[in-house]
């Protein structure tokens, strides 16, 4: 009973990251800028990072359930 929420969590982390990630490899290989207004080589590392933090951040998550 109480997983529920762990997983529910976990699901939504990484369906974000993994969408983050790949939309921003998407634009990265169109040669589109990943925000605009914004340096493309931070844009993409900022991304990068957060992308990955909510892959990690749902992995644990689903350890937890």
């Amino acid at each position: 009973m109480e997983s529920g929420p762990a997983i529910f969590a976990g699901t939504v982390f990484a369906l974000f990251g993994g969408g983050l990630l790949a939309w921003t490899v998407a634009r990265l290989r169109q040669g589109e800028p990943v925000a605009h207004g914004v340096n493309r080589v931070a844009s993409a590392t900022l991304t990068s990072v957060a992308g990955t933090g909510a892959l990690a951040l749902g992995m644990w998550c689903f350890t937890r359930a």
